[in-house]
Formats: C-alpha cells, structure tokens, sequence
C-alpha cells in the first residue's frame, strides 16, 4: 500500500516532465504527503507573500492576521494563531503593527474584559481586495490541470485531514528529546 500511495500520480504525469530530485521526491518518498504539501504551499505562499510585502509593506504574519479578519471580523489573538500555526509571540507583535499602521483596531472584549478582539479597518478591507486577485488566479492555475470533480475532491480530502489534526499526538515528547 505505501508505494501506491507514494506513486499516485505517477501515470498521469505520464510524458510530462519533472525534476529528477522532484521525481524521486514524488514517487520514491516515504514521506510523499508533507512533501507535496510542502512544496505546493511553497508553490503559492513565496510568490504571493513577497507580492504583498512589495505592494502593501506587510510581512507574511502582518497579512495572515489580516486575511483572517478580512475572512472573519471580530477575532481574538488565539483564534488566529489556532488557526495559522503561528506561534502567539509573531501573532502579537503583527497585531500591534497592523495596529500602529491603522489596518486593524483592537478592542476590550466585552464577554471577557481581560481579553481583545480585532477588526479591520477601510484601509484593511482595501489591502485585502487587492491582495485576493492574485491569490485567487494562482491558486486557479495551481489546480488547473485537474478536473471539476478532482477538485471537489481534493478540497475534500484536505478539508478532511485539517479537520482531524485537531486529534493528532503534539510532538512535545519529539522535541523535548531533542533538547
């Protein structure tokens, strides 16, 4: 079972070519799943994220705290680390940059006083507007080679791995060894 999962997609790239350490990376990797993601998020993440600090100045942890107010205003600190696997330290020093620069505004969180929740501001909404085309277009040419049905699928399939990672082991004992 482990080399069909590490050769899936072999036949359909069929005569197109690719790298030779890509090849191998692709079909002779025990770790086929973390490679393919990682190098699809590679993929997207440096030529968007280095578009956006270009364009707009914000660094990637500036922006993902402001895509996820763009996504969902309103949100608490934790709520946007849970959600991005940043740790709080760079959520917090993005949020007081966003902050300072008038992009989003925190308030007391009126259910728990010792709490904030952020919002985005006009200039927010404008930043993020203009930063979703290109995100938009890469991630539609990402997946351009596959069908409608494939698509739904794949959507599927990783909402479905996300959903459960909520249940998989920390790696606390890895990296207390290592130390």
């Amino acid at each position: 079972m482990d080399t069909l999962l590490r050769e899936g997609g072999k036949a359909a790239a069929g005569s197109h070519g690719v790298e030779d350490l890509v090849s191998v990376k692709l079909w002779q990797n025990p770790c086929w799943l973390s490679f393919r993601i990682n190098f699809l998020a590679l993929q997207f993440n440096e030529p968007i994220y280095r578009h956006i600090e270009k364009e707009h100045g914000l660094a990637r942890p500036e922006f993902v705290v402001l895509y996820s107010l763009g996504l969902s205003d309103g949100l608490t600190a934790s709520a946007i680390c849970s959600s991005s696997g940043f740790p709080k330290n760079t959520i917090s020093r993005a949020i007081q940059k966003l902050v300072d620069k008038n992009i989003i505004r925190r308030e007391v969180d009126q259910a728990d006083l010792r709490s904030f929740v952020l919002y985005i501001t006009d200039e927010g909404k404008r930043i993020v507007d203009q930063a979703m085309q290109p995100m938009v277009e890469r991630e539609n040419i990402m997946v351009s080679s596959l069908t409608p049905a494939e698509k739904l699928m794949l959507s599927e399939l990783l909402a479905k791995v996300v959903v459960e990672s909520s249940k998989w082991p920390s790696m606390t004992h890895i990296e207390e060894n290592e130390e």
